[in-house]
């Protein structure tokens, strides 16, 4: 006489645990997203992005301004200081120019730093404490009349020139 065998309980069985492994995983990953989404702010989105708008044709107007004035700066490290060598056609050399180092990414790790003149175009700083990476520098003089911008790596290696962007040409539609 054989024994009829009882069928398995579900949860013994792999296929329904397989099933609910799938969607399980798909919950899980939503939750870790918003977790990640709500700590990690995102710091590229501009608030007020119509007046970053018109602030773009005051900075195209500086640029052209060192762009007439044939300007152009050499950033190094030298002796554990920042230095900068200013050359172009200027009557005369600021006391003091404005250098901003912004971290593409890190907007808190952004600085500004003044440098002070020690004659014949050469100026200096002390070197602040920069992370290791990429770094958008922008120079301007006291009154923002000009501006030369440029990117450099730290930790330094060779001087990085500094230059006026250049000027912006637009197609005529159709061609």
């Amino acid at each position: 006489m054989t024994h009829p065998t009882l069928p398995r309980p579900w949860y013994r069985e792999p296929w329904p645990w397989i099933l609910i492994s799938l969607p399980a995983t798909a919950v899980v990953a939503g939750i870790a997203t918003v977790w990640i989404a709500a700590t990690n702010a995102d710091g590229l989105v501009v608030g007020d992005y119509y007046k970053a708008g018109l602030a773009i044709n005051q900075t195209l107007a500086r640029d052209e301004a060192a762009r007439q004035q044939a300007l152009t700066a050499s950033i190094a490290q030298t002796d554990g200081a920042l230095s900068l060598r200013l050359a172009g056609r200027l009557q005369t050399y600021p006391e003091q120019l404005a250098l901003t180092l912004a971290h593409p990414t890190r907007p808190g790790m952004d600085q500004a730093i003044a440098l002070q003149h020690a004659g014949g175009g050469l100026y200096r700083a002390p070197l602040p404490a920069m992370a290791a990476g990429k770094w958008h520098a922008q120079l301007t003089d006291p009154a923002a009349a000009w501006r030369l911008a440029g990117v450099l790596h730290t930790p330094f290696g060779e001087a990085v020139t500094l230059t006026a962007s250049e000027p912006v040409v637009r197609q005529p539609e159709g061609e």
